[in-house]
């Protein structure tokens, strides 16, 4: 059997890594791995292959950025040909990039099977393009692995039970892994770091740094918490993200922050073993958080609803006018950790099971 695995931005790379993983210790498949490019800069790809054992990818597209149209076609035409020439029995596809889309749309056109894992994650508002991509993956693909049961009635919802399996998150798999493997005090002292005297800031989505008063409502509200509550910030910024800084005139406000270039995976959870809360508007990260026991403040319209339903993690979509200090208050009251919610730490095992079983 002949499996094409297509990645192209941070949490793809995690996720093949996990899976990736069970595939070569059980030689389950041949398998072929694409990268898109779409995350091109050697810090937000090259260090996830080599620090997480993913082998080289077997084609980079160098898709690299541009508008979602762009960026998405461009994927689209470079994909298909590596499609046409390898003919594989499946696609495997993660997450929800224009990457995912535009290759569930490749295969889908071209009569070849999808398995698109984290699949049924829902914000009900198609003014994010995420939100546009995961559903129309979902509604092409033959087999959906979701993280969570409430992914599963998502998918339901909308008429999809077929090829459905509640995996658990392969995020989760990985990170319960990783944890032997990182080294907290190197990390803090890298920085000049103390144990829960720092937060931990990762903001690199569009809709915050591309927006300056946003944007700058943000690096006010980290620098005014900094000051307040006597913390470090420490900001791994997004090329994008610093870019954009530079470009509304907000270095100034950068001056009194940690900033560093984007983290690879251990570098990262290291810190956020010992970080006090954390400040960001990652799907991904904000699971992590959760894992590390870490509540965190989210700065974006909607998260993992199964995280913020406990009230965990604080969601706050408005930071001109928000009461940073009240909410940092909120993340450091007492509060019982609610739990698991993302499966039990083997859901590539089941996913590499189900794919097996359904070709076989």
């Amino acid at each position: 059997m002949n499996v094409i695995s297509l990645v192209g931005a941070r949490p793809q790379f995690i996720k093949e890594a996990v899976v990736n993983r069970v595939i070569r210790e059980r030689s389950a498949w041949k398998h072929i791995l694409v990268h898109s490019g779409q995350h091109y800069d050697f810090n937000m790809s090259g260090t996830f292959f080599d620090e997480l054992g993913i082998p080289q990818p077997n084609y980079f597209l160098g898709v690299g950025s541009g508008s979602h149209a762009v960026q998405t076609a461009d994927a689209m035409c470079k994909f298909e040909e590596v499609l046409i020439k390898e003919k594989p029995d499946m696609v495997m596809l993660y997450g929800d990039t224009n990457t995912t889309l535009a290759g569930a749309l490749d295969a889908a056109k071209l009569h070849i099977p999808v398995a698109h894992i984290e699949a049924g994650p829902r914000t009900y508002n198609k003014l994010f393009p995420e939100e546009v991509n995961r559903v129309l993956t979902d509604h092409i693909s033959d087999l959906l692995f979701a993280c969570t049961e409430l992914n599963v009635e998502n998918l339901r919802k909308e008429g999809i039970t077929e090829g459905v399996y509640n995996a658990g998150d392969v995020m989760y798999d990985l990170y319960l892994k990783m944890l032997p493997k990182l080294d907290l005090v190197k990390e803090m002292r890298r920085y000049g770091l103390s144990e829960d005297e720092y937060i931990l800031a990762t903001i690199h989505r569009d809709f915050n740094t591309d927006n300056a008063e946003r944007f700058t409502a943000i690096l006010k509200g980290l620098n005014t918490i900094s000051k307040v509550k006597g913390l470090q910030i420490l900001y791994p910024m997004h090329p994008r993200a610093r870019k954009k800084a530079a470009e509304f005139g907000l270095n100034g406000l950068l001056e009194n922050l940690i900033t560093t270039e984007p983290l690879g995976y251990i570098e990262l959870m290291s810190l956020l073993q010992n970080a006090k809360y954390v400040v960001t508007d990652s799907g991904g990260f904000q699971r992590e958080t959760y894992w590390a026991q870490k509540r965190s403040l989210l700065i974006m319209p909607q998260g993992w609803q199964e995280i913020t339903d406990t009230g965990w993690h604080l969601l706050e979509n408005d930071p001109q006018n928000m009461d940073w200090v009240e909410k940092t208050e909120v993340l450091e009251s007492s509060m019982d950790y609610p739990g698991k919610i993302f499966g039990d730490g083997f859901a590539a095992q089941k996913i590499v099971d189900t794919i097996l079983k359904t070709f076989n």
